[in-house]
């Protein structure tokens, strides 16, 4: 139901960091799949561990946003001041938080 809300908000946030240059572009990138490897390893924490199939999945998940963060430095992404992460993360928390209410 929010998958629009979601694609143009991501849309527009990733057409800014493009006009910004490859630097910031990637350091964009490069964030954006930290948080999301850390919002995995919550998953991790709370799967059961007798549940061997979905945490393969999962880490496996964890494995390749690491991997695309790693490249997006090495691409030579820029680091993103603090008040920029703490925005993404406030964006993430109010995205999960509203598409877990619906």
């Amino acid at each position: 139901m929010l998958n629009p809300l979601w694609y143009a908000g991501s849309f527009v946030i990733g057409a800014a960091a493009g006009v910004l240059g490859d630097r910031w572009n990637l350091a964009f990138l490069a964030e954006t799949e930290r948080q999301v490897e850390e919002h995995l390893s919550g998953h991790l924490e709370r799967l059961p561990n007798q549940d061997a199939r979905t945490r393969a999945v999962v880490e496996a998940m964890r494995a390749d946003e690491a991997k695309h963060r790693d490249t997006a430095v090495q691409l030579g992404a820029a680091e993103l001041p603090s008040a920029v992460k703490l925005a993404m993360r406030f964006a993430s928390k109010v995205m999960t938080t509203v598409a877990y209410r619906i």
